[in-house]
């Protein structure tokens, strides 16, 4: 019995052995025909998009699918390979779809994936030190050949978002999509739109602002960001430094009458309150500043909490505090007297755009403006001197340092799903580029929303062009709007309105509802859709609430007449 008891024994230990030996075998070569026949690889190709071919039957040879891959992309290889006109094709499963590729658009190393060794510049470029922050290295100008060397990462529809690049010794990351394959391309303009604005020039006259040749006409992609929806019809109450003192009667006045957004100042002469970059870059501005920072932080809270849609507004150039810390930065001229930081200095930009990227981190806004993004008033005078040193580094003309600096400003600060608008005066929607460098074609094709200021006390003293607001406004509007139409990618045109009394001309004209209201309606009517803001440089509220039920009105399109007396049941005028 007991030794039968250990035969038995022996033959359940050698056949449990057998089937481990047997399931050990299995897995062995299940792991093994699995790692051959099912390993992964990753599309790579010179451009957003692999080629993939299928064969035909028929014709025995392989045919190029009208639908490529996005490079990147995974895919699992088969052990079939196919030749034809010396090269090596892989078969390769994407999803349920079988496809021929390349075999040397088949790798490994997601560094590999990305196969293009040099671009042309298409649209000038900024040259940054890292992918991730906003310094600048250099500026290469359209048609430069460049040498890639990395890229950061690649979008969905496998275009690479920045390029690691060499230029002559200058190394640094510049936005991909203003790169293109060869140097006829990057010398290309788009000439449908360039042609309309080319030869416009003020009267045959150089006003030294450049020409259209000097602007970027290729359409500029505006964003539209599903957690910061762009504010289509602002109805926005502008609010000075000083007015978050007493910043409640503001809100609730706001509340009350239609308006939808705050329009909040950062920087206009002196900071709201102190920065961390101000301090770094800018050391005279952080002792100059309005409020602490903790009271700021409250005002924007009760801001957001109302649910009003927050504008944060910087002055860009016109920086007397910056300018005195960084005279190197700024204008040298005998016409005129003003530190004045030029439109040229790439410091500037750094500085302006490093306090935009602070203001979004501890405000969370849903737009930046940036105001002053020009050259001095001076700017024609001091040109024709022939003796003022604009601090050009890069050989630019003013509009393209002006259209330059929108680029930079708009590709860094979307990054955080925030808007960028762009104040503007009246005058540049002319059919003209400024003295200044500003022309509403160029910086509209790039700024998400631009605000031009149509002050009707602006367009002169010998004739009466302010107590008609109506007519006024509805002049330059419907200039504003033939621009509009000049460009393929317009950002939303967003005007500021003359919201204060005009007593020093005569006659003398008071900003109420209807002076207010009528300006409103000339833009509506010219097809000047985007809304508006009210300026006030100190913010009055004794207008603010004089005019304050012509921010709700419905401005729809009708006779243009701007006397109007009928009444809705709040006693407002309707339209």
């Amino acid at each position: 019995m007991r030794r039968r008891r250990i035969i038995r024994a022996v033959l359940v230990v050698l056949g449990v052995l057998v089937l481990a030996a047997g399931i050990a075998a299995a897995v062995y070569f299940i792991t093994r025909t699995t790692s051959k026949s099912a390993t992964t690889r990753f599309l790579a190709s010179t451009s957003g998009a692999a080629e993939v071919y299928v064969y035909d039957d028929y014709e025995k040879r392989l045919f190029r699918t009208s639908t490529d891959i996005s490079r990147g992309t995974e895919v699992t290889l088969t052990d079939e390979t196919y030749t034809e006109n010396g090269r090596t094709y892989v078969v390769v499963k994407c999803g349920e779809e079988t496809f021929y590729v390349k075999e040397t658009c088949l790798v490994t190393d997601i560094n590999d994936i990305v196969q293009e060794k040099e671009k042309w510049v298409r649209t000038s470029v900024t040259v940054y030190e890292n992918y991730e922050g906003p310094e600048i290295v250099s500026f290469i100008k359209k048609g430069e050949h460049l040498v890639l060397t990395g890229y950061d990462e690649l979008l969905e529809d496998g275009n690479v978002n920045m390029y690691e690049i060499d230029y002559n010794g200058i190394k640094g990351w510049v936005y991909g999509k203003y790169l293109v394959d060869t140097e006829k391309q990057a010398n290309a303009i788009n000439e449908e739109i360039y042609a309309i604005h080319k030869d416009r020039v003020f009267g045959g006259s150089d006003l030294h602002g450049g020409t259209a040749a000097d602007l970027d006409w290729f359409p500029y992609e505006h964003p539209h960001f599903e957690d910061n929806p762009i504010l289509e019809d602002a109805r926005c109450m502008y609010l000075n430094i000083k007015s978050l003192e007493t910043l409640e009667r503001y809100l609730t006045l706001a509340k009350e009458n239609g308006v939808n957004s705050i329009c909040m100042d950062i920087k206009d002469g002196q900071l709201v309150t102190q920065f961390d970059c101000a301090a770094e870059l800018s050391p005279t501005s952080n002792t100059v500043y309005g409020h602490q920072p903790e009271a700021v932080d409250a005002a924007v809270k009760r801001i957001k909490e109302e649910g009003f849609y927050l504008i944060c507004r910087i002055v860009v150039f016109n920086d007397v505090l910056y300018g005195g810390d960084h005279p190197e930065a700024c204008i040298d001229s005998e016409e005129s007297t003003q530190t004045w930081p030029s439109g040229y200095s790439r410091d500037v930009w750094y500085y302006n755009v490093r306090l935009a990227e602070e203001v979004i981190q501890r405000y969370a806004p849903n737009e930046i403006q940036f105001d002053y993004v020009r050259f001095p008033e001076e700017s024609y005078r001091m040109s024709e001197s022939g003796t003022t040193d604009f601090k050009n580094v890069y050989d630019e003309e003013k509009c393209e340092a002006i259209q330059n600096f929108l680029f930079y400003a708009c590709d860094y600060i979307h990054r955080y799903h925030v808007y960028v608008s762009a104040d503007v005066f009246a005058e540049c929607a002319g059919k003209y580029i400024s003295a200044y460098g500003q022309y509403f074609p160029a910086i509209s094709n790039v700024a998400d929303a631009v605000s031009a200021m149509p002050y009707t006390d602006h367009f002169g003293t010998t004739v009466d062009t302010w107590t008609d607001g109506y007519t006024t406004v509805n002049d330059w509007a419907q200039r504003c709007a033939a621009r509009q139409t000049e460009i393929e990618t317009p950002g939303i045109a967003r005007t500021w309105l003359t919201c204060y009394n005009v007593p020093w001309w005569r006659p003398t004209v008071t900003c109420d509802e209807r002076y207010f209201g009528d300006q409103a309606r000339a833009l509506y009517d010219a097809g000047v859709t985007g809304g508006f803001l009210s300026w006030n440089g100190i913010s009055n509220y004794t207008i603010y609430e004089q005019m304050a039920p012509a921010w709700g009105f419905n401005y729809g399109t009708g006779t243009g007449d701007p006397l109007r007396t009928k009444l809705n049941d709040r006693g407002q005028l309707t339209y």
